[in-house]
């Protein structure tokens, strides 16, 4: 007889809706996690604190209503990081006691500390005194999540040379930046502070940033933050990081210097698999802490389960709860329904932001797949107009013969959230038809899907009158 029916290991977005789905089938389940660290990686250093970070610095520099009010609008004139700190702290305490009350109102049980593996159904719990208590489960689940991935020849000192971690731990906003990486992370901090006025500085060793988004949306995005004074620099490689009196000086490989008060380091994630010593367990993990998984979410011991960052791409807090609570759910031998598909849309919270569902051109092209680009711009529409926002764009892709929405991308504000519309026609099957039939609020945002639609309708409509 086992202690628990299901024990998940971590507390972060796929640990708790595992924990929570197993609960609500009746099952004595358990969280393993460290006190300070309830809701993970997400709620304490990663997702949550950096988009509140975000919303802080928009705010705060009135950056979206300068359009409206003037390039010199500000709300506040020195922003300090107590400012942007204090709605950060507020946001993570709400966020740790909504899923305190979850998990306590379903009844999942809290193990506070380390859990290792002492083999494959048995886990030690290292509590924050010291002491250790040995737990069984017939069913378990390793939600870990990642940490920044750290190179060893960097001198990290978590002041002037710091991860994304450590970001959010300075004790005050730079004057100039070096951001090495042009991945999501770094990307969206560069952003971030670019906002604020530091003098940003992003390294790159690929030739483009954001390479599995559309190009032309990354190319606006890139036009935006050049107008907030962000230097790229691409196909170069850092040499070394030199750092003397708190300040540093970037040297790449092909020579070019680069002064800075602080670097930040974006190189990746690495899974947090290291303590959790699962090769008692019959597990192994790759080079960069990920354990491997099938389409259930079931390791290479069936009774064990991963999901979220620690088995990799896409590596979001969306995807992994839903990771979470189909796991459990094949776990428990419950029925889970369709798998997991390909419309899982993709939110980067840079300043502007993008968005996207399905696939892009370059991906269509290279298919050979007939497709028509209906295109909407946010200065053509009202509520554009009503924010402030010129420069925003939505772009659906559209089969030229089958009429189906192959791919929605959109840049600007509310791209995030704009996005699912497109989401769920496509997952329903609709035709682009469907859009242009539509009714939409005005003014909204949402009549962009209109707009866009009647465009790729057009010159699909032109292409036909050409043929017949």
């Amino acid at each position: 007889m086992y202690d628990y029916d299901l024990l998940v290991i971590g507390s972060g977005p796929g640990g708790q809706k595992a924990a929570i789905a197993g609960a609500k089938l009746g099952r004595r389940t358990a969280v393993v996690e460290k006190r300070h660290m309830i809701g993970g990686v997400c709620i304490n250093t990663g997702t949550i604190p950096s988009k509140t970070l975000r919303e802080a610095i928009l705010y705060l520099t009135g950056l979206n209503q300068r359009e409206l009010y003037g390039s010199a609008y500000r709300l506040k004139d020195d922003i300090t990081v107590a400012d942007l700190s204090a709605r950060t702290q507020h946001v993570i305490g709400r966020e740790i006691d909504v899923i305190r009350s979850q998990l306590a109102r379903n009844r999942v049980q809290m193990l506070f500390g380390v859990g290792r593996f002492a083999d494959d159904h048995t886990v030690a719990v290292t509590g924050p005194d010291g002491s250790v208590r040995t737990v069984t489960a017939d069913r378990i689940v390793i939600a870990v999540g990642t940490r920044p991935a750290r190179p060893s020849s960097v001198a990290f000192d978590g002041r002037s040379i710091v991860d994304s971690d450590q970001l959010l731990e300075m004790d005050q906003i730079p004057s100039s930046m070096v951001v090495v990486g042009a991945g999501v992370i770094g990307i969206e901090y560069a952003s971030m502070f670019a906002a604020l006025g530091t003098k940003v500085t992003v390294v790159e060793r690929r030739d483009r940033m954001l390479d599995f988004c559309d190009l032309e949306i990354v190319e606006a995005l890139k036009y935006q933050l050049r107008d907030l004074a962000v230097t790229f620099r691409f196909n170069e490689t850092v040499a070394r990081v030199d750092h003397h009196d708190g300040a540093t000086l970037t040297v790449l490989e092909s020579g070019k210097r680069i002064p800075a008060d602080t670097v930040m380091y974006s190189a990746g994630r690495q899974g947090v698999t290291e303590a959790l010593e699962v090769g008692n367990a019959g597990l192994e993990a790759d080079a960069r802490g990920r354990i491997a998984v099938d389409e259930h979410y079931r390791t290479a011991v069936p009774h064990i389960y991963a999901v979220g960052d620690v088995i990799g791409f896409p590596a979001l807090a969306a995807t992994s709860m839903e990771q979470g609570r189909r796991a459990a759910y094949h776990a428990l031998e419950e029925p889970v329904g369709t798998e997991l598909g390909e419309l899982q849309p993709i939110g980067i919270y840079t300043i502007p932001e993008i968005s996207y569902v399905g696939r892009t051109e370059d991906e269509l092209t290279e298919a050979n797949v007939p497709f028509e680009v209906g295109v909407s711009r946010y200065r053509e529409l009202a509520r554009g107009a009503i924010l402030g926002d010129s420069y925003g764009m939505l772009k659906l892709l559209v089969h030229a013969e089958e009429r189906k929405l192959l791919g929605v991308h959109v840049f600007g504000t509310g791209a995030t959230e704009l996005v699912h519309i497109g989401q769920t026609v496509m997952g329903c099957g609709a035709s682009v038809d469907y859009l242009v039939d539509a009714v939409f609020n005005y003014p909204t945002l949402a009549e962009s899907y209109k707009v866009a639609a009647l465009d790729a309708m057009n010159k699909m409509r032109a292409v036909q009158r050409f043929l017949t």
